[in-house]
């Protein structure tokens, strides 16, 4: 197939998930407002799960259908970059106080457990490149390490988010007259759709990879995260837009619990050709580092809430955030 009919179909498909992110993100939204849950709990469970069905869908199809692996770990590796670089645009987009400062405080323990569970990723790349004992298991224990901490993550930020009562609702007409069946409704047909093209996304950058001669990880890393976390940019502005930075900043944060939690323990036992661990290059490991040191600027500059702008537009976190991003790009492209 010729190299531009595979850029178009990139092209198409990321659009497609794009516009079936927004009707996901406004029924999700409608959903929290019927039964009153807090942002934050919203954004990390609700809303990250829901923008994060992409990287699902590409991780899964990516090992079971096309046999790459290191697309599928790219892909989650890659978008924990890009959320994060995320956070940094939405500080330049917000001309207003530094958006860190507007967060409510579950957002860092969310940060710090979200790098706990990037940092348990890493020791399973470590771990089966020192021993091969499980390489031929059904599913790593690293994986069911990673799923049992995700579960304990989210039950941690419930307790905290209750605790805070952070359950401030404000009145919206437009939700008042809504359904939530149809809201429900529109959350699972707008799901479908982003499953489905993210199976076609997994397939387009596999092609690209094979076409332009460039190794998996560095595709997954770049194209196919880009792609499969517009979902998480496009819900964060609309929360931003709508005066919702915790909604915003939850989300993103919630994404990377999702991706090294969940995506990667269904990666692993999706793959049939023995553990994923051992099949994946050791270049997410500088991935994983660098994004562990991105997040600990965002729970930085969420505790010193009392900073201002050195300049509307622009803030320091938001330049160290997206200068990190530039530098892990170069260097996966480098010696990826």
């Amino acid at each position: 197939m010729p190299i531009a009919l595979l850029w178009l179909q990139l092209a198409g498909v990321t659009v497609i998930i794009v516009t079936a992110s927004h009707f996901l993100a406004k029924s999700a939204d409608i959903i929290s407002y019927k039964t009153g849950l807090g942002q934050s709990l919203i954004g990390v469970v609700l809303l990250a799960t829901a923008t994060s069905l992409p990287e699902l869908g590409t991780g899964v199809s990516s090992v079971t259908f096309f046999d790459a692996p290191d697309l599928a770990a790219g892909d989650a590796f890659g978008s924990n970059l890009l959320n994060l670089m995320i956070i940094g645009l939405l500080d330049l987009i917000s001309r207003k106080d530094p958006i860190l400062t507007m967060v409510n405080p579950t957002a860092i323990l969310v940060g710090a457990l979200g790098i706990g569970l990037i940092a348990i990723a890493v020791s399973g790349i470590v771990i089966h490149d020192i021993t091969t004992t499980t390489s031929t298991w059904p599913i790593s224990p690293v994986s069911v390490v990673l799923i049992m901490a995700f579960a304990f993550a989210v039950f941690m930020i419930y307790r905290f988010e209750q605790a805070q009562d952070d359950t401030e609702i404000g009145a919206n007409l437009e939700y008042d007259q809504a359904s939530a069946t149809g809201a429900t409704v529109m959350f699972l047909a707008s799901a479908g759709v982003i499953l489905g093209s993210a199976i076609w996304l997994a397939q387009t950058g596999d092609n690209i990879a094979e076409e332009m001669g460039w190794e998996a990880s560095f595709v997954g890393t770049q194209f196919l995260a880009l792609s499969t976390s517009l979902p998480e940019l496009a819900t964060a502005v609309a929360a931003l837009r709508l005066n919702a930075p915790t909604l915003a900043i939850s989300n993103v944060l919630g994404s990377n619990l999702f991706n090294m939690g969940f995506v990667l323990f269904v990666d692993d036992a999706a793959f049939t050709d023995g553990v994923l661990w051992s099949n994946i290059s050791q270049i997410h490991i500088l991935t994983a580092i660098i994004a562990i040191i991105m997040t600990t600027v965002v729970i930085v500059s969420l505790i010193d809430r009392y900073r201002t702008r050195p300049s509307k537009f622009w803030t320091f976190e938001a330049v160290v955030l997206i200068g990190l991003y530039v530098v892990a790009s170069i260097l996966v492209f480098k010696l990826g």
